[in-house]
């Protein structure tokens, strides 16, 4: 079906129809008036005329209003046969000078709605022959028609140059207007495009704080699937402040005058998983709003990002440095104090060798500590940033072998046996080395470290498709308190025998740190002063 191109609207296009239905009634109905002298009319009316014009004008018009336009030629049939019907009706019936020349301006609009400024100038041009053409007809009967006419005309004239000219301004309004919507899409899409390629979650929302655009960033931020777009913001970003008081994000959004930031607000997952983030909102003031009731209803654009994990490191660095700085403090104070009396000593005549020995050997214990200290936050440095944790395949017989000869001698000058228990054909394990042998080397030292007689048991065996390394001693053993503790960073127990000897608090912490690299797990049982066994397990390579 062919689709009329009018440059006008469909309802403009509607309202054609009907008057086309509508206005030929009026015209029959004016000719028929005319006829019987009820209105005066310059013209001559021929009945004949009369009711043959009115037929094909009623037929046409019942056509027009009941069958739409099937092809651009149907379209200019209908137009022209109007046009034809309408010269007809001016010159023999009601005269140009009529009241019904009005009528033109209707075929006029119709030209224009249709085939745009070339319609209307024919439309016009044609007029302008009827015009010439009734004065040739009626001026030997009429010597003043020409006047009439020609005021008609001019005014038909001038009212289609105003038509044209109005619809040339609208035009490019309308032109100027689908510039600017099209450059605000553009904006809007480059804007969208930006937001939803953004790893922080951003939304922005209405002056009620009903959301209207969020990337998907917050969805993953907030855990859901469920659309945001017309929820009010409170109710999908429940949140809690520090000490568990409940906060309003819009109420917050209300009192802001400038952008305002916040690291303090906890939201918490519907499993009860809390995390903490930090919100960035600011009021959206339009330049088009002239008083403060609208200005403050504009809305609000939201930044939301996850900083549990900075927060955490942050507390954690924090915590590192105050705790370093006092473990480090003291060793190096009893270094530096034991070496400057070492060198008072040498001096003096009455000191003895033994002395000298004994103040040197409490020096080198205080370096062995730093030394112990810096070995632990070294390995600690390397499982944090990764370092070295490329799996390889171990031999378990060769590792322990190697735990053996590594640790003997340490074990013996403390009066202690270093034992192996191996279960037969152990095969491999695919591991970090260095993670695998720095995990058994701080079990075994700590092992060597509290156990005052007796001995330490490296157990290794085979239990399914696992192989469990444990590490047994005879030692002073850990409390079910400490037990949940001796992981922490820092963590040293209160008891006493353990205060007898040095240590970082580190070695514990580094394990544990390694064996969530390794993909395990530390299993610890013990019993005061009935020794501990540190176990975990990793995956057997087939044979």
């Amino acid at each position: 079906m062919y689709k009329v191109e009018s440059i006008y609207a469909p309802r403009l296009s509607g309202l054609l129809r009907y008057a086309g239905l509508f206005i030929p009634i009026v015209l029959i109905g004016y000719g028929v008036l005319a006829q019987y002298d009820i209105i005066n009319v310059r013209h001559t009316i021929n009945p004949l005329a009369l009711y043959v014009l009115a037929f094909c004008w009623l037929v046409l018009s019942l056509v027009q209003f009941a069958l739409p336009i099937q092809s651009k030629r149907d379209n200019i049939a209908r137009v022209v046969i109007y046009h034809i019907l309408t010269a007809i009706y001016l010159i023999f019936i009601a005269g140009v000078s009529s009241p019904m020349t009005a009528v033109w301006v209707l075929l006029m609009i119709a030209s224009f709605s249709y085939f745009s400024e070339r319609g209307l100038q024919l439309s016009a041009l044609t007029f302008s022959l009827v015009v010439g053409f009734d004065i040739y007809m009626w001026m030997p009967i009429d010597g003043d028609i020409y006047i009439y006419d020609l005021l008609s005309l001019s005014a038909i004239l001038a009212l289609g140059m105003i038509i044209m000219s109005a619809t040339r301004t609208k035009d490019a309004v309308s032109e100027a207007l689908e510039r600017v919507e099209d450059e605000e899409s553009l904006q809007r899409d480059q804007v969208l495009t930006i937001i939803n390629n953004m790893s922080d979650g951003v939304f922005s929302t209405d002056g009620h704080g009903i959301i209207r655009i969020y990337n998907a960033a917050s969805l993953e931020l907030l855990d859901t699937n469920d659309g945001l777009i017309g929820r009010h913001v409170d109710a999908i970003l429940p949140l809690t402040d520090k000490d568990g008081n409940t906060v309003s994000i819009y109420q917050a959004f209300q009192a802001a005058k400038s952008v305002i930031k916040r690291d303090d607000l906890i939201y918490a997952y519907k499993d009860g998983e809390k995390i903490r983030i930090e919100i960035t909102y600011s009021p959206i003031r339009s330049s088009f709003k002239h008083n403060k009731a609208k200005a403050d209803s504009d809305g609000y654009i939201v930044i939301m990002r996850d900083i549990t994990k900075a927060k955490s490191l942050e507390e954690e660095r924090d915590e590192f440095v105050s705790v370093i700085s006092h473990e480090l403090r003291t060793p190096i104070t009893i270094a530096e104090g034991t070496i400057s009396n070492v060198q008072v000593m040498m001096e003096h005549p009455n000191v003895t060798p033994k002395m000298l020995s004994d103040s040197i050997k409490m020096a080198h214990d205080q370096v062995l500590f730093l030394a112990s200290m810096v070995n632990d936050l070294s390995a600690l440095s390397r499982a944090e940033r990764g370092v070295a944790d490329e799996a390889e395949e171990i031999d378990v017989r060769e590792l322990a072998n190697k735990m053996l000869d590594k640790y003997t001698k340490p074990a013996k000058e403390k009066g202690l046996t270093l034992d192996l228990d191996l279960f037969p054909k152990l095969g491999k394990v695919k591991a970090s080395r260095l993670y695998l042998e720095e995990m058994i080397q701080n079990f075994i030292t700590n092992s060597i470290k509290y156990t005052k007689k007796g001995g330490i048991t490296l157990d290794i065996k085979r239990s399914g498709s696992d192989i469990i390394f444990s590490i047994k001693d005879t030692g002073i053993g850990i409390s079910k308190s400490d037990q949940t503790k001796i992981f922490r960073k820092f963590y040293r127990s209160e008891d006493y025998r353990t205060r007898e000897t040095s240590g970082t608090g580190l070695g514990l912490y580094v394990s544990a740190k390694l064996a969530h690299k390794l993909g395990t797990t530390i299993q610890v049982t013990s019993r005061l002063d009935h020794g501990s066994t540190f176990s975990f397990s990793l995956p057997r390579l087939g044979d």
